[in-house]
C-alpha cells in the first residue's frame, strides 16, 4: 500500500496547474446515459472515483473512449440497468446513475451507498424526490429498485440541501413529462457545471445557479462538447499548503470567481493573494494569523476545506474555533493532526485549535479523502518527517498531488 514521506520546511515557488473538478465530473459522466448520442468532454481529473464511476457505466454497456484528460461517452448501446454494491460500495457518487437511469430506460436498480445507508448523507431525498415524479420505488437486499413508465414533472422541495441529490432530480427532470421546479436546490459551482451541460444537451432549464430550477422536460437530449469546470477545492487546498508552509506559488486553469469565500479567509490568515480571470498568485512570508469559520452551502464556507484550514490554522498564532454543520462525522482528521503537535479539542460540532510554534514530523494514518489533505499540509509545515498511510483516500481526489507539490519545491516522495 502506497504512503507519503514528507520531509517538512521546505519554501514552495513556482506554479501548478488545476485539474478538472471531481465533483463536477462524476456527476457529469453519469449525463451521458440520458442519451444515444456521443457526448465529448474535456478538463476530466485523472482520479480513482473517475475511474470507479467509468467501470460503472462501462459495464451498463456505455462506450468509453478516454485519451488524456478527455473522454468520449456513447449511450447507445446500454443494457443492464444496475449499480452492484462492489463499485458503489468505493464511491456514494454511484447513486447519481439513478436519475438518468430511471428518466430514460424507466427503470434502474442501484446498490445504497455503502456505509450508513439512509443515515448522514441520506439519499432520502432522492428517493422522495423520484417518487413525487411518480417513480414506484422499493429498497430490498441493499437494493433501490426504481421503476416509471413516464416521469411527470413536479414541485419538489427537499428537506435539506444536496448537492447529489439536486444533481440525480435535475437529470431526472430533462426527460420528464410537463414542469419540474426543484426548490431548495443546491447551488455549487458543479451543479452549475452539471445543469450548463444538459442545457447543450438540449434541455430546457431556468434559474441555473440559484436555489430554485424550473425543468421544461423534452422528449429526448442530444450529444454535446463541455469543458469541466477547474477543482475549487484542490487549488483551496494547495493554497493552504502555501499560507501553512510559506512560500510563492501561482495556481493556473482554476477559477477565482467560485472560491471567494476560501479567498477572504486566506487573506484574513495574512496570505497576499492577486488574481486573474484563470489564475491566482498566493505570497507568503510569516506566520499564518488564526482564522476562526463555520462551514455551510455554497456560497458559504465548502465542508471540503474544513480539514485544510483546520492543518493552517494549527502553526498559526492566536486561536481559532471551526464548526462543522454539514457533516458529523468529519473531524476524524484531529486526532492524527494532535500527533504532529497541534493542540486541538473538539466540543460537539466544534473543533477549537490553539496554533503552536512548531508541528514535529510522525507517522499519521489517513481517514478520509480531505483529512489526508490536511495531513500532507501539517507535514509540509512541520519539522523532520512526516509519512501519510492509506493515501488511496487522497488518490480519490486529487492528480498525482505529490507530483504537483514537489514542482514547487516540496519534499513529498511516494513510497511503497
Amino acid at each position: 500500500m502506497d504512503k507519503l514521506l514528507i520531509k517538512g520546511g521546505k519554501r514552495l515557488s513556482g506554479e501548478i496547474t488545476i485539474a478538472g473538478a471531481k465533483n463536477a465530473a462524476l456527476p457529469i459522466l453519469c449525463a451521458g446515459l440520458l442519451t444515444a448520442d456521443t457526448v465529448h468532454l474535456s478538463n476530466v481529473p485523472h482520479l480513482q472515483d473517475v475511474n470507479t464511476m467509468l467501470k460503472l457505466l462501462k459495464q451498463m454497456g456505455m462506450r468509453i473512449e478516454y485519451i488524456g484528460d478527455k473522454i468520449d461517452l456513447s449511450g447507445r448501446s446500454i443494457d443492464k440497468l444496475e449499480a452492484p454494491y462492489e463499485l458503489v460500495k468505493t464511491m456514494r457518487a454511484s447513486i447519481l446513475v439513478l436519475g438518468p437511469l430511471l428518466a430514460r430506460f424507466g427503470e434502474a436498480k442501484v446498490s445504497l451507498p455503502g456505509g450508513c445507508a439512509i443515515g448522514s448523507r441520506p439519499v432520502d431525498q432522492h428517493i422522495k424526490g423520484l417518487q413525487a415524479m411518480g417513480a414506484e420505488i422499493t429498497i430490498e437486499a441493499g437494493y433501490i429498485h426504481a421503476k416509471a413508465k413516464k416521469l411527470r414533472g413536479s414541485r419538489i422541495v427537499t428537506d435539506m440541501i444536496t448537492v447529489t441529490g439536486t444533481e440525480n432530480l435535475l437529470m431526472a427532470a430533462t426527460l420528464a413529462e410537463g414542469q419540474t421546479v426543484l426548490e431548495n436546490a443546491a447551488r455549487e459551482p458543479e451543479v452549475t457545471d452539471l445543469a450548463n451541460l444538459l442545457v447543450a444537451m438540449g434541455a430546457k432549464i431556468d434559474g441555473i445557479g440559484t436555489d430554485r430550477l424550473v425543468v421544461q422536460g423534452v422528449d429526448s437530449l442530444h450529444g454535446a462538447t463541455h469543458h469541466v469546470i477547474p477543482d475549487r477545492i484542490e487549488t483551496g487546498t494547495f493554497l493552504c499548503a502555501v499560507a501553512a508552509a510559506g512560500g510563492d506559488v501561482t495556481l493556473k486553469k482554476t477559477r477565482p470567481d467560485i472560491l471567494d469565500v476560501a479567498l477572504d479567509k486566506l487573506r484574513e490568515a495574512g496570505v497576499i493573494i492577486t488574481t486573474g480571470p484563470d489564475w491566482i498568485r498566493a505570497q507568503m512570508s510569516a506566520r499564518p494569523k488564526a482564522v476562526s469559520f463555520r462551514t455551510t452551502e455554497y456560497p458559504g464556507f465548502p465542508t471540503d476545506m474544513q480539514a485544510q484550514f483546520m492543518a493552517m490554522n494549527c502553526v498559526a498564532e492566536g486561536s481559532s474555533s471551526v464548526s462543522e454543520t454539514i457533516f458529523e462525522n468529519r473531524f476524524m482528521h484531529v486526532q492524527e493532526l494532535n500527533r504532529l503537535g497541534a493542540k486541538i479539542g473538539i466540543d460537539g460540532h466544534t473543533a477549537f485549535i490553539e496554533g503552536v510554534d512548531k508541528l514535529v514530523g510522525a507517522p499519521v494514518m489517513a481517514t478520509d479523502l480531505r483529512a489526508s489533505a490536511s495531513l500532507v499540509i501539517a507535514g509540509m509545515a512541520a519539522q523532520g518527517e512526516t509519512l501519510v498511510d492509506r493515501i488511496y483516500h487522497l488518490d480519490r481526489g486529487y492528480d498525482r498531488m505529490e507530483v504537483k507539490l514537489s514542482a514547487v519545491g516540496a519534499d513529498v516522495q511516494r513510497v511503497k
